[in-house]
C-alpha cells in the first residue's frame, strides 16, 4: 500500500507539505519511467500539494503503473515526442541557438529528449520545478539545464546545495542542514565562495523563517592556520559580510571555522574563549567539491542522516538534481523542496521574469 498519510511525514517534509497543500506547484519530472517517480507522483496528489507531470512513453508509465496497482489519477503524462508544445520549443530553441550562434545544434530529436524538453517547460511556465538524474549521469542532465534554463545573471555559476535531516543528531533536531557546494564547481575562488554562502543562506532563510547561521568551513578557526586555503575562505568570508551590510539581508556569516566550531556551540567556546554564545550552523559552505561531496556520502550511508537534493542555485527557474541510487524518501523530499522554492521563488529572486 501506497503511504500517503502526514503521519509517515518527518518534521521537515510535514512542514514542505503543509506550504504546498496552500500553494500546489505543477513539478515535472524529466525521468518519468521510474516506479519511484510514479510512486512519489502518486503520493503528492494523495496529499493534494504538487501536480506531477511525468515525461516519457505514457504507455509504458501506466503500464509499470498498474503493474504495481499505483492510481494515475491527476497525474499528468507528456510523451515529447508527440506533444503539441513541440512547435512551440523547437522555435524558441532554434532562436536562442542563432542568439548563441549554434543553431546547428537544434533539431527536433534534441528538443524531444526529456531534459530539455522539461527544462523548456519550466523556462517557458509550463510547470513551476523540475527533478531530474534519477536515470541519467549527472552531466548531461546538468547541460541540458544550462542549455535551456536562463542564468540569474551573466556572471552565475549553478551550483548544488543538499539539505539533510537527521532528527537523530542532537545538534540539529527537527531543522534541516544546508551543505553547498555539493556538485558542481570543483575549485570555487573566493568570489564564487562568497556567491555560494549568500544565495544557499538566502535559500535557507525561506525555508526556516529566521536569520540563518552561515559557516564558512576550514581546516582553520580564525587563523589557527595560515595556510593560503584558510586565508581564501577567510577572504571570502569577509567578502559575504560586505554584501550582507551593503545588502542589508537577513544572514549572519562567520569564518573561516573548523566544522565542530561551526555546528557544535560547546566546541566554539572552548576554541573560541571570548566569542559570545554561538548558535549551530544551518549553512555549511564547503572549501571544495570534494570535501562537500564527501561530507554528504559519509554523513547519508555511515551516520544515517536523509538527504534531499541537490537543489540547483543559479537559474531562474527552480530546478533539483537526485542520484540515480535515490531512494522514495530522497526523490520526495527533493520534489517537496523544489516546489516550496518555487513558492518563494519571486521573493528569493525579485528581479527574475518568472
Amino acid at each position: 500500500m501506497l503511504e500517503t498519510s502526514p503521519a509517515t511525514l518527518n518534521d521537515v517534509t510535514q512542514r514542505l507539505v503543509e506550504q504546498l497543500r496552500n500553494h500546489p506547484k505543477r513539478v515535472v519530472f524529466t525521468e518519468g519511467e521510474d516506479i519511484r517517480v510514479i510512486k512519489v507522483a502518486a503520493r503528492f496528489v494523495a496529499l493534494e500539494a504538487v501536480s506531477p507531470i511525468l515525461l516519457g512513453n505514457s504507455q509504458r508509465i501506466k503500464a509499470l503503473a498498474a503493474e504495481h496497482n499505483i492510481p494515475m489519477n491527476f497525474i499528468r503524462v507528456i510523451d515529447p515526442k508527440t506533444s503539441s508544445d513541440l512547435p512551440l520549443f523547437l522555435k524558441r530553441a532554434l532562436n536562442m541557438a542563432r542568439y548563441r550562434d549554434n543553431p546547428q545544434l537544434v533539431n527536433e530529436e534534441t528538443i524531444t529528449r526529456p531534459h530539455c524538453f522539461g527544462a523548456m517547460m519550466v523556462q517557458y511556465g509550463h510547470a513551476d520545478a523540475i527533478v531530474g538524474g534519477n536515470q541519467a549521469i549527472p552531466a548531461y542532465y546538468f547541460r541540458s539545464l544550462l542549455q535551456n534554463i536562463k542564468p540569474n545573471n551573466k556572471d552565475a555559476r549553478i551550483f548544488g546545495v543538499t539539505m539533510l535531516v537527521a532528527p537523530h543528531f542532537p545538534l540539529l533536531g527537527d531543522r534541516p542542514l544546508f551543505l553547498a557546494d555539493t556538485g558542481l564547481i570543483p575549485h570555487p575562488d573566493v568570489s564564487q565562495l562568497s556567491n555560494i554562502a549568500i544565495e544557499t543562506g538566502k535559500l535557507a532563510l525561506h525555508f526556516l523563517g529566521r536569520t540563518p547561521q552561515i559557516a564558512m568551513l576550514s581546516h582553520s578557526t580564525k587563523g589557527s592556520s595560515n595556510t593560503q586555503e584558510a586565508q581564501k575562505i577567510a577572504a571570502a568570508t569577509a567578502l559575504a559580510q560586505n554584501q550582507v551590510l551593503e545588502e542589508l539581508l537577513d544572514l549572519h556569516i562567520d569564518g573561516e571555522l573548523q566544522a565542530d566550531v561551526a555546528i557544535d556551540p560547546v566546541a566554539a567556546e572552548t576554541k573560541l574563549p571570548d566569542a559570545v554564545s554561538r548558535l549551530g550552523a544551518d549553512v555549511l559552505v564547503f572549501p571544495n567539491l570534494d570535501a562537500a561531496h564527501i561530507s554528504v556520502k559519509l554523513l547519508q550511508h555511515l551516520a544515517g542522516a536523509q538527504n534531499y537534493g541537490q537543489l540547483i542555485l543559479g537559474l531562474s527557474r527552480p530546478a533539483a538534481q537526485v542520484p540515480r541510487t535515490a531512494s522514495i524518501e530522497t526523490l520526495f523530499g527533493t520534489t517537496a523542496a523544489v516546489a516550496v522554492e518555487a513558492i518563494k521563488y519571486h521573493q528569493l529572486h525579485p528581479d527574475s521574469d518568472f
